[in-house]
């Protein structure tokens, strides 16, 4: 292993990955960059996840295993990073992985631009089949940018730029970017969040931020995880997505009023995602959640006051928000029989 770079401190989470985590962290093995320590934070997995992190410790001399006691993922990844020795730091999803020229890429795009922080782009995977197709392990890749041939290929960006031109245009992900250790260290995770953590987290770092730079490579394998987070049926913590935009557009405020509006539509276009999640649950199970639907209710209303949010929402959205303004019930009958008719 190579001790003349800096060391790179890979975070990443897991509960009951068994089947996946292996996976993920021999692609962490297998980077071009080999100055690496891998910390798995296993929060309160019931499976055999702990198994598989023994025999990866075993297997790999650079892995290091964190306990926690299923306090959700932004605690794991708080516990990783206070853990971590590295100069750099990046998060990893436990059921995902990455092409072997990520982290150098991402470095030397860091080195290059004297940026806090670089990120890539992601593709997404659904069997091994499939990852062997879009990677080759032996570090081959065919699309990753070869030294000194960055240009045209990277985009920096000052906090105000990266602010409206990623962040709230839909690159809100903690994952796929690298940091630098020093400035991640100013902030944490929100740990009463499960939706919307990454981006809360992000919008937190900007105003520590001096440049940030974006590479066109696609290095994160993002699983397509038919059991994820987004992919589940509605329960109250579904109201985070609420929740968290709120939040945002707080932190946003603080920075830049101007983006009121803009901000303010993507609040009530999550709130709709929200009522579309319920209304995808059965009559009788929809109706066990009225106070859900209120506060969607009212928080559509409070957003509907801002000046110029209502009128960057695209002509679908409108029809929806007005519709589920006026005739929740009506509307969330419509939405699931539409949706279950697909």
């Amino acid at each position: 292993m190579k001790t003349d770079e800096p060391l790179i401190s890979v975070i990443v989470p897991v509960h009951n990955g068994q089947d996946y985590l292996a996976g993920c962290i021999d692609s962490i093995e297998n980077q071009i960059y080999e100055n690496l320590e891998v910390i798995i934070v296993n929060d309160g997995s019931t499976d055999h996840t702990q198994a598989v992190c023994e025999a990866l410790k075993e297997s790999y001399e650079n892995v290091r295993v964190l306990q926690l006691d299923d306090k959700g993922v932004s605690a794991a990844r708080n516990a990783g990073l206070e853990a971590a020795a590295g100069e750099f730091v990046t998060f990893t999803d436990a059921d995902d992985r990455l092409r072997p020229g990520m982290l150098r890429v991402l470095y030397d795009c860091i080195e290059k631009t004297q940026s806090d922080v670089a990120g890539c782009k992601f593709i997404m995977w659904s069997s091994d089949l499939e990852w062997e197709k879009l990677t080759d392990m032996s570090g081959q890749e065919t699309d990753m940018p070869e030294a000194g041939r960055m240009e045209g290929k990277t985009k920096v960006y000052d906090t105000g730029a990266y602010l409206r031109e990623e962040l709230l245009s839909g690159n809100s992900r903690c994952w796929s970017k690298l940091y630098r250790r020093e400035l991640v260290d100013k902030v944490r995770f929100m740990e009463n969040l499960t939706i919307g953590e990454d981006m809360l987290f992000l919008m937190k770092m900007l105003p520590y931020a001096d440049k940030i730079a974006e590479t066109d490579y696609r290095g994160y394998g993002y699983y397509q995880n038919p059991i994820g987070t987004m992919n589940r049926k509605f329960t109250p913590r579904y109201m985070d997505q609420v929740t968290c935009w709120e939040l945002a557009r707080e932190e946003i405020l603080r920075m830049d009023e101007s983006l009121d509006a803009q901000v303010t539509s993507l609040w009530m276009m999550g709130i709709m995602l929200t009522a579309g999640k319920i209304a995808m649950l059965p009559a009788e199970e929809r109706h066990e959640y009225p106070e859900c639907i209120k506060i969607c209710r009212e928080r559509l209303k409070e957003a509907m006051k801002i000046q110029g949010a209502y009128g960057r929402l695209s002509v679908g959205y409108r029809v929806k928000t007005v519709m589920f303004r006026m005739f929740p019930q009506l509307y969330l009958s419509l939405y699931h029989m539409r949706k279950h008719a697909e």
